[in-house]
């Protein structure tokens, strides 16, 4: 083909044809437009490889099409091995590497990588977003033409409240084929998403809280799996079972790791320190990445932005190399957060240089990054020796075997797996009856005296809907959102049941500032039944934006408490927020009657409000996280530690470890019916160190390290509880049911005062009843991570809980 075999060297220039070389070179394939008079010209002086020639002329004229999605290796005769399907992807992603120059390889390491018209490698946008639907951040996707709009899911801490496994990866699957859809129709110039989120959500002021599954390790574990399954277009069960190494979309899993800190108190993402034990590294920060990786099978990882004990994520050896690639198997691509690398060296002072920043995250096993610099400065790292270029081909094989699991390398896009996917299946309505169902699972009942709600839909009942974000339809979708499909307001949505409804802000903004306190009271009193609807929006917490405190914004309260006192009868109150508020004031008042938490519920969030306020859906949720109560703001947000310190008064974080006052507990949700629980049976009430260990002789063992059982000897040690269910109510409802581990006796130092180690939803008719079975592996379940950072089982009381119930569990030496 033209000479272009010739393997070339690091520093040569390719110029296999001078007039091609000229045609294309400030173009890439899918974009450049060439004139016939151009071609005839090239053509003219090419007549020995004219056959050849007019097939590059029928590839490269199938890429000028702007409709047309950048997809490499078309209609050619295969010039390439890369290029030949049936080849091992290791194989094909090693012969393309080879064939690039330095110039051409540096190009590649941004998330803005460079065509390369001579090999008819299109340019390709790692970055594109899709955390609760595809979204309008990041640089890969546009919207308008054929796809004007994508389905907007709950944001993800709504979602989370479901506590339903199969639900989320039932929202990351209908993501995953509309963002294939998107692509495939031209309108992303990438299928690499980063999303999910899985920090723990630490501290309830962090502004990204919201884009999280919350604070519990093994909840978020769990959401990361499901979410990477389903975008990723592999089955629940198994992750890759069905699809083998193709991707529907590829996942990417952040912020890699212990970050929880945008921007307080005078310290930002950029330069913090994040001082974490071992043991905290273990038990808490750990856990979501690492099964995001052994079962979920990511195809992408973000180290994040700070450093974790003087070390930049993006330049951790041990972290990126040794543990993620090493010890966990991952085998995909890792980006960095947005000019991490450049932060190394112009902020944290961490790199000498920028040669010295680029050296760092390669060699530590990073592989693209988000911004210009590793294009801009890492041929000058080779010329000046600081890095092999070993480290940036092994960093293009990950890059180039993601794009190929794509099939972005196998030519003609309608026949691939995911070919047939297009604009018809973006937006369906399926997906818009599926945002609507995880809006209704997700919206948690906090308080309901006296059986206030569902209110009654008496055709001549009056209604008065308040508040700032009673008519903020953009407010329900949260941050990284897309234009939704649809998007109905609460006040919309709750007009359709009330003819009779009247409205009123209250405030003319979410910061409330100046409410119109009068003007709400005198619609108030008239009418029969008051919703306010208040809360939080993205000027109060997003990315970059940490919350001061814990309350309502501005004169919320005041407005809130104003408008109780004069209504008729107690006033529903629902809240739109990512964190938690200290709403201690309501949940005493008795003139206010119920409160929902609807997080941020996404496109038909105002639909699911209006139906559970008027008995259409029985809500199930339960709170993915601790509601602390105002004073928890003494506590400094830069303090990492999980654990309690009572030498110097610092509570603890979490469920798990927190001592002090709640407004609201972790799994706390009401509903309109009563369910109650009973343990049936548990096959294991006895276990025994000593038969779990490889050393069965050593019976003076106190605990027994799950590192040394290893994986066959923990799956032998698995045991099952069942817990039985009863609907007591007179309404079905869906109800998520928690399973949760304590220690007996007092809770000894550095332990949980109680762990989550299972849940599962289930529906339920009046009167119904059914049984669920927990498996339980005591080397995930009944362990705890030691002060080295070490997973170990010890000897002890323990009890399962769920509910009121609990039974009993021994562990012997």
């Amino acid at each position: 083909m033209i000479g272009w075999s010739k393997r070339l060297t690091d520093n040569e220039t390719a110029e296999p044809v001078s007039g091609i070389s000229r045609l294309f070179s400030s173009r890439t394939p899918h974009s450049c437009a060439i004139s016939s008079s151009s071609l005839i010209t090239v053509m003219s002086s090419l007549n020995r490889h004219t056959f050849a020639l007019f097939n590059l002329i029928a590839w490269l004229s199938a890429l000028t099409e702007s409709t047309q999605p950048p997809f490499a290796c078309g209609p050619l005769p295969k010039p390439y091995p890369f290029c030949e399907p049936t080849l091992p992807i290791a194989q094909r992603a090693r012969d393309l590497v080879s064939r690039l120059t330095l110039d051409e390889k540096a190009a590649q390491l941004v998330n803005s990588a460079s065509a390369v018209p001579r090999l008819g490698v299109p340019a390709y946008q790692w970055w594109s977003e899709a955390l609760h639907g595809v979204s309008r951040h990041g640089k890969g996707v546009s919207f308008g033409g054929a796809v004007p709009s994508a389905t907007m899911f709950p944001q993800v801490i709504l979602a989370a409240s479901s506590f339903d496994a199969f639900l989320w990866f039932r929202i990351a699957r209908a993501i995953g084929k509309e963002a294939r859809g998107v692509y495939n129709e031209g309108q992303a110039k990438g299928m690499t998403f980063w999303a999910p989120n899985i920090n723990i959500f630490r501290d309830p002021r962090w502004g990204r809280g919201q884009e999280t599954p919350g604070e519990d390790p093994l909840m978020t574990a769990k959401y990361a799996v499901s979410y990477v399954r389903g975008i990723q277009g592999h089955s629940f069960q198994d992750a890759g079972a069905d699809n083998g190494d193709h991707l529907q979309a590829s996942a990417c899993c952040k912020h890699f790791t212990a970050y929880d800190l945008d921007n307080w108190n005078g310290v930002n993402r950029f330069t913090f320190n994040a001082i974490v034990s071992k043991q905290d590294m273990a038990d808490t920060y750990q856990p979501p990445f690492q099964s995001c990786v052994e079962k979920g099978r990511a195809s992408g990882i973000m180290c994040a932005y700070n450093r974790v004990n003087g070390v930049p994520n993006c330049a951790d050896y041990n972290l990126l190399t040794k543990l993620a690639r090493g010890q966990w198997g991952f085998q995909g691509y890792i980006t960095s957060d947005c000019d991490a690398v450049s932060i190394m060296h112009d902020d944290q002072g961490y790199a000498k240089s920028p040669e010295d920043a680029v050296a760092d995250v390669l060699k530590a096993g990073m592989d693209v990054n988000c911004g210009s610099y590793l294009k801009n400065h890492t041929k000058s790292a080779v010329e000046q020796k600081k890095l092999p270029i070993s480290e940036i081909d092994r960093a293009l094989h990950n890059l180039f075997s993601v794009r190929m699991r794509l099939g972005l390398f196998n030519g003609d896009p309608s026949r691939l797996l995911y070919g047939n996917i297009g604009a018809s299946q973006v937006c369906t309505k399926e997906h818009q009856r599926l945002a609507l169902e995880a809006a209704r699972d997700g919206i948690v009942l906090l308080k309901n005296s006296n059986g206030l709600l569902p209110l009654s839909k008496t055709k001549t009942m009056s209604l008065a809907v308040l508040g700032p974000n009673a008519d903020a339809p953009k407010t329900l979708l949260g941050n990284y959102e897309g234009p939704p499909c649809n998007s109905i307001s609460p006040l919309q949505s709750l007009k359709g049941y009330v003819k009779s409804t009247v409205y009123h802000p209250g405030c003319d903004f979410v910061n409330c500032s100046d409410p119109d306190i009068a003007g709400a009271i005198e619609i108030a009193r008239k009418a029969d039944y008051v919703v306010l609807v208040m809360g939080l929006d993205q000027t109060q917490e997003r990315e970059e934006r940490d919350r001061d405190d814990l309350v309502l914004p501005g004169k919320q309260q005041s407005l809130i408490q104003s408008v109780a006192k004069a209504a008729k009868h107690p006033v529903v109150l629902v809240l739109l927020c990512g964190g938690p508020v200290d709403v201690s004031f309501a949940k005493k008042d008795p003139k206010i009657g119920s409160i929902l938490w609807a997080g941020y519920p996404g496109e038909a969030g105002g639909i699911a409000l209006a139906e559970i306020i008027f008995g259409d859906h029985n809500p199930g949720g339960r709170l993915p996280l601790t509601w602390y109560p105002k004073d928890f703001v003494r506590v400094a947000m830069t303090d990492m530690r999980m654990r309690p310190d009572p030498s110097s008064g610092y509570p603890g974080r979490t469920y798990r470890f927190y001592r002090g006052r709640k407004v609201f507990e972790f799994g706390h949700g009401i509903s309109y019916t009563n369910y109650s629980y009973k343990f049936v049976s548990v096959t294991q009430s006895k276990l025994y160190l000593n038969r779990m260990s490889p050393h069965d002789s050593d019976r003076s063992t106190r605990y027994l390290s799950v590192s040394d059982m290893g994986t066959e000897l923990c799956e032998k040690a698995r045991f099952s509880a069942l817990v039985g269910v009863e609907n007591r109510g007179a309404m079905e409802g869906k109800h998520p049911v928690l399973l949760f581990v304590r220690e007996g006796g007092t809770p000894r130092k550095g332990k949980a005062i109680k762990q989550l180690v299972g849940f599962e939803s289930v529906r339920l008719k009046a009167g119904e009843r059914a049984e669920i079975e927990f498996e339980l592996n005591p080397c995930e379940h009944l362990s705890r991570a030691n002060e080295d950072g070490l997973m170990v089982i010890e000897e002890g009381p323990r009890f399962l809980m769920v509910g009121d119930e609990e039974w009993p569990l021994t562990i012997e030496a």
